[in-house]
């Protein structure tokens, strides 16, 4: 009885010395934050909506009167340029505007109020894809100050 407990021991010992010798888990691989930032800058409290329901543009977003979509914050004015020219191929009027607002100064794309209902989800991804800096916001169309 003796022998099988130290048999018994001595297989436990190997055992454990095999186990601690396998290769380590690898960490599991995580995607950006910025994949997940986009997806999450629509969001709306229900008291900042005006509660009539009337989505117009940029997918989720709601568009009211007076408000333009802006696409942008680069700091280049040629990206800017070439971010116009790929909407104007869509028949989305658009035209580049250096703004200076306190949290993203820059040049942006403004929308013009009449081809903001072309916008959707898909394209504004798609733009976002091909130019890394590219976001989207809606500011008043009026009152910006505006380089010019």
């Amino acid at each position: 009885m003796r022998w099988l407990f130290l048999l018994l021991l001595v297989l436990n010992g190997v055992y454990y010395v095999w186990h601690q010798q396998e290769a380590p888990l690898r960490a599991k691989e995580v995607a950006p934050l910025s994949l997940y930032r986009s997806a999450h800058q629509d969001i709306q409290l229900l008291s900042e909506s005006d509660g009539a329901g009337g989505r117009r543009a940029a997918g989720s977003t709601q568009v009211r009167e007076g408000e333009c979509v802006y696409l942008g914050a680069v700091t280049r004015q040629d990206l800017a340029q070439s971010v116009a020219q790929r909407l104007q191929g869509s028949n989305i009027k658009a035209r580049v505007e250096q703004v200076n607002v306190p949290d993203s100064a820059g040049y942006w794309v403004r929308i013009a109020p009449e081809s903001q209902h072309l916008l959707d989800d898909a394209l504004l991804q798609n733009l976002a894809k091909e130019f890394n800096e590219l976001k989207h916001k809606i500011m008043p169309c009026e009152g910006i100050a505006t380089v010019e």
